[in-house]
């Protein structure tokens, strides 16, 4: 359930003409109708100055427009080299942190002008390594895309025409799904219909196989499956580990009984896996729309969400709706999207596979991508990154630092792993997407704290 909070965005403006006031902000939660609002306002003040950026400069004799968004401009990789007029001070900057010693042995960065496309800092920047949940940034880019930011994830309830009392709860791959709502109109319709007695079967087909992740029973990820109820949660936790019934299917469908039960209609025998294929509609429930829950999976860091929207984006590619599925959907509209992927590996769409690799100028570019005017499709990316020092992962993080409120990142975490992804704005007005990863680091909150000073002195 969302939270109200306080928390504050703060922006320079200059060489882009971005503008946004800084202060507090009241929210009534992180998401309202699927943005914050504070966010929401920051990304429309972003695309419109962007878009005013992006214009030619009036000249006496015409030229034709761009062919090619500038986001996406190819530029060198020099480690440790400035790339563009005024980056030499940023480079010995960046040069300077990222020898921190609370580092680990591997350590990359990348950090790109959302305007022009240019690499001002490069160290190592296409070295690939494991990316741990900033992973989740190339699954939103690959569902938002393919599915759009309206799509809703759809849970039925049908009738057998052959046999009218028995009935399928059909599973549409949602993993927030909330039971209440579904029954209530389930026990509507067969009352309307004259039955209060019925046989319950689920069906979980609209996703393959396997539903457990190669790390195994873990509470930061229930197994995959095309039904479940809240994530297949067992303590009433709305996010982060929890302890996760070893059959979310089983368990949502037992749920969904005893609701129906409390409304008046008797299910016969324990509930069974079944099809659901002919059956007339009785009840549906649709999520939220996507954009909202690509927020929340950005937000929370939502393993179960991260999946769920691999797999639903392996399904509208025609693929296996599974693990390889989901990344061989993931790398492909990357691909089109001229996002660099050399030495790229996706094996989930979570990151919690330390198999995984991906180089920071990669999530750099992915998240220039989110930013671009041409893709305004892909804003929830922006939207959903949590806010230094005040929502999500780093609500803990940035804490008396010039980051706080300024920079909006995605964090990962695994043993050994650490990286942080996002955007922010520097005091001369530029818009930075940046990645700096690290492995191999023995102190995690040392790690963590070198990343975040890293991406601060972004904003000085």
């Amino acid at each position: 359930m969302p939270l109200g909070r306080t928390w504050q965005v703060v922006a320079g403006s200059a060489a882009i003409g971005l503008a946004v006031a800084g202060g507090t902000i009241a929210a009534a939660g992180p998401w309202e109708s699927g943005q914050r609002t504070a966010e929401r306002s920051f990304a429309v003040a972003r695309d419109r100055q962007l878009e005013v950026a992006a214009r030619p400069v009036p000249k006496p004799a015409p030229a034709p427009p761009p062919a090619a968004a500038p986001v996406l401009l190819p530029v060198p990789v020099v480690a440790g080299a400035a790339s563009a007029p005024g980056a030499a001070p940023l480079t010995a900057r960046l040069d300077r942190l990222i020898a921190a010693p609370g580092l680990g042995t591997v350590r990359t960065g990348a950090v790109v002008d959302v305007a022009s496309g240019q690499l001002l800092y490069g160290h190592h920047a296409t070295t690939v390594s494991t990316p741990a949940s900033t992973t989740k940034l190339a699954t939103a880019v690959a569902a938002l895309t393919t599915l759009g930011p309206g799509h809703r994830l759809t849970t039925s309830v049908v009738s057998d025409a052959a046999d009218p009392g028995r009935i399928v709860l059909v599973g549409g791959g949602d993993p927030t799904l909330v039971l209440d709502g579904l029954a209530d109109d389930t026990a509507r319709a067969l009352k309307a219909g004259g039955t209060t007695a019925v046989v319950l079967a689920y069906d979980t087909s609209f996703f393959a196989g396997p539903a457990l992740h190669p790390i195994g029973p873990n509470e930061n990820l229930a197994p995959v499956t095309a039904l479940m109820a809240d994530e297949g949660r067992l303590d009433k936790s709305g996010s982060g580990p929890a302890p996760r019934a070893a059959d979310p299917a089983g368990a949502a469908a037992a749920g969904f009984a005893a609701l129906l039960a409390e409304r008046g209609i008797t299910v016969k025998g324990a509930p069974r896996a079944g099809s659901g294929a002919g059956g007339t509609p009785l009840a549906v429930h649709r999520s939220a729309p996507l954009s909202d829950l690509v927020e929340r999976m950005l937000t929370d860091s939502d393993n179960d969400l991260a999946e769920a929207l691999a797999r639903q984006t392996a399904r509208a590619a025609g693929l296996p709706a599974n693990f390889a599925g989901g990344a061989k959907a993931i790398r492909a509209v990357l691909a089109h999207d001229a996002v660099p992927l050399g030495g790229a590996v996706f094996t989930d769409g979570s990151g919690l596979d330390h198999a995984d690799s991906l180089a920071p100028l990669t999530l750099a570019r992915i998240l220039a991508l989110a930013a671009s005017p041409a893709h305004p499709e892909l804003r929830p990316i922006l939207t959903g990154l949590p806010v230094a020092a005040f929502t999500g992962t780093l609500s803990a993080r940035f804490h008396a630092s010039p980051g706080a409120g300024v920079v909006h990142a995605k964090t990962g975490t695994l043993t050994g792993t650490n990286t942080i992804a996002g955007t922010t704005v520097s005091r001369a007005g530029r818009l930075l997407a940046f990645s700096f990863m690290t492995q191999g680091a023995g102190d995690p909150a040392a790690a963590q704290g070198a990343l975040d000073n890293l991406a601060s002195a972004l904003t000085e």
